[in-house]
C-alpha cells in the first residue's frame, strides 16, 4: 500500500467519523458524538508519532491506527449493542496500537518488551473499565445518557482478556511488523 492510498484512506475515514458525529447529534447520541471527536483527533496520532519519536510509520501502519478509531466510534451507533463481537474486535484492536508503542519504544531503549506490553495493556485496561464504570455511575446520578456504557463484570472480565489477545498478538509479530519502529535509524 502507498502513501497516497493510505492518506485517502485516511481522509475517507475522517470523513466517516464526521457522518458519525452528525448522526450522533442527530440521534443525540453523546456517545457517538463524543467517540466521533475523540476518535477524529485519534487519527493524528501518526502524525504525532512520527513527529515525536523521529519515526515513518508504514503506510499500512498509519491506515490500521485509522481504522481503529474508525471502528470505536461506528461501534456507538449500534454495533457494540447489535454485533457480539464489536466489543472484543474493538477491544483486541486499540491494545496492540497500545502495545505497538509500548513494544517499539521497548526496544528502541534495548529493553525486553514482554513484560513491559503485558504489564500496560492490563493497566491500562484495568483503567479504562474503571473509567467506563465511574462514567456510567455518574452520568446515572446526574440524569444524562452515559458516553461510555458498562454492561457487567462479564463484560469487563471479556474486555481485558482481549486487551491480553491484543497484547499476545504485539508479541508474537512486533518484531516483524514493527521493526521499522523498533530500532534507531
Amino acid at each position: 500500500m502507498g502513501i497516497s492510498i493510505a492518506r485517502k484512506i485516511e481522509r475517507g475515514i475522517r470523513y466517516a467519523l464526521l457522518s458519525v458525529f452528525v448522526a450522533g447529534v442527530r440521534r443525540r447520541n453523546p456517545g457517538a458524538v463524543v467517540n466521533a471527536v475523540v476518535a477524529a483527533i485519534g487519527t493524528h496520532l501518526p502524525d504525532f508519532v512520527e513527529w515525536v519519536f523521529d519515526v515513518e510509520l508504514r503506510p499500512w501502519q498509519r491506515v490500521y491506527v485509522d481504522t481503529a478509531m474508525i471502528t470505536h466510534a461506528v461501534g456507538m451507533l449500534g454495533p457494540y449493542d447489535e454485533v457480539w463481537w464489536w466489543d472484543h474486535l474493538t477491544h483486541a484492536h486499540s491494545a496492540t496500537i497500545l502495545g505497538s508503542i509500548v513494544f517499539a519504544i521497548s526496544r528502541r531503549r534495548g529493553r525486553d518488551p514482554r513484560p513491559r506490553v503485558v504489564a500496560v495493556v492490563a493497566c491500562l485496561g484495568v483503567l479504562w473499565e474503571l473509567l467506563e464504570y465511574a462514567i456510567h455511575v455518574v452520568a446515572r446520578r446526574v440524569g444524562v445518557e452515559p458516553i461510555l456504557v458498562t454492561y457487567g463484570p462479564k463484560d469487563t472480565a471479556l474486555d481485558l482478556f482481549f486487551d491480553l489477545v491484543g497484547a499476545a498478538l504485539v508479541l508474537a509479530f512486533g518484531d516483524r511488523v514493527l521493526a521499522n519502529l523498533s530500532t534507531e535509524a
